[in-house]
């Protein structure tokens, strides 16, 4: 209200009007979460649900830079503004919470329980009955396998450059030149080697990914020592598979559309900045940036629904009720006959 800036990256900041609407915006979503424990009649009812929805959407919006911001942190290499990435984890926190409201509220309006989503009998507060260990369906390993190739070109390239050869019209001498300015050194010591810092943080999320899909991400194997034969936390791949996914499969998705239609002459020319010397080699790396994040975030999304599906805990009650047998229907008779 004041007009006071602030920063969102080092040289750009959002305008103060839209700093207003996001708190008011913040502000109405929280009304909308303390209307929704309430009984309320179907007009009630469809404003609070619009409202949660278009907060969550905005939200997500602005957690976009989340995995850029762990790459930097991870890495050493500082963070570019201190204010936008306190919007940023505000932003993740809001949807997360958000999320978790309008699913409760969900569930609700259909009967369900508002802990675990099936329908009994009784308080959502006992103990809860989890589903034996078990991989991701075929379909689905496949489809998450496909999606994650499309981290090979960019990849690829980063990883020719890393070793000195030349890609897309750029030397690896003039890439490592340009990108060692500044770079920390965990990031240095990476590339000596031939290994991207960035490329190795998606090895990470591919990590990830495997342990979405198989059963070692529902029990500890072997490996992990004390651990080993213990139950996996539900939360703990499914929290960074959807903060990870969600973000890159914005980004990537973004550069995807953006590159094609750079091409064609529908969006201006990308300048080419160094190492890069020519439009038409940035337009390529573009592509292969929006084919890597959207891939990768896109098959985390993939594999976390399976994943939460498959490892979804539901309270002891229910899952009595749903694996009870039918009892036959009475004769009316006391006794039963012989042939």
């Amino acid at each position: 209200m004041t007009d006071t800036t602030v920063q969102w990256k080092e040289h750009s900041a959002y305008a103060p009007g839209v700093q207003l609407f996001l708190a008011a915006l913040a502000v109405l979503a929280g009304c909308a979460c303390l209307a929704g424990t309430r009984t309320l009649a179907g007009t009630g009812q469809v404003a609070v649900a619009t409202v949660l929805v278009v907060a969550l959407l905005v939200l997500v919006v602005g957690m976009n830079g989340l995995p850029i911001y762990f790459v930097t942190i991870a890495t050493l290499s500082g963070v570019e503004s201190a204010t936008g990435l306190a919007q940023v984890l505000l932003n993740t926190a809001g949807a997360a919470l958000l999320f978790l409201v309008g699913l409760s509220y969900r569930r609700r309006l259909r009967g369900d329980c508002p802990r675990c989503g099936r329908p009994h009998a009784g308080a959502g507060d006992g103990p809860l009955a989890h589903p034996a260990v078990s991989r991701a369906p075929v379909r689905t390993r496949v489809t998450v396998y496909l999606l994650m190739c499309g981290l090979l070109p960019w990849a690829g390239a980063k990883t020719v450059w890393t070793l000195g050869g030349s890609a897309l019209g750029v030397a690896g001498d003039d890439w490592l030149r340009t990108t060692s300015r500044g770079a920390s050194g965990p990031a240095k010591a990476t590339a000596s080697v031939g290994i991207d810092v960035t490329v190795l943080a998606a090895l990470a999320g591919i990590f990830l990914l495997l342990g979405l899909l198989h059963v070692w991400g529902q029990v500890f194997p072997r490996w992990t020592l004390f651990l080993a034969g213990r139950r996996v936390p539900r939360l703990l791949p499914l929290i960074p598979a959807w903060l990870t996914g969600v973000p890159l499969t914005m980004y990537g998705v973004f550069l995807i559309v953006m590159a094609p239609l750079t091409a064609l002459g529908a969006l201006p020319e990308i300048e080419p900045s160094l190492p890069f010397t020519t439009s038409s080699g940035i337009t390529w790396f573009v592509e292969f940036g929006g084919l890597a994040f959207g891939g990768l975030g896109i098959g985390l999304i993939v594999a976390a629904r399976s994943y939460a599906a498959r490892t979804r805990p539901v309270c002891a009650g229910a899952g009595a009720a749903t694996t009870a047998k039918p009892q036959p229907p009475s004769t009316g008779t006391s006794g039963s006959r012989r042939r």
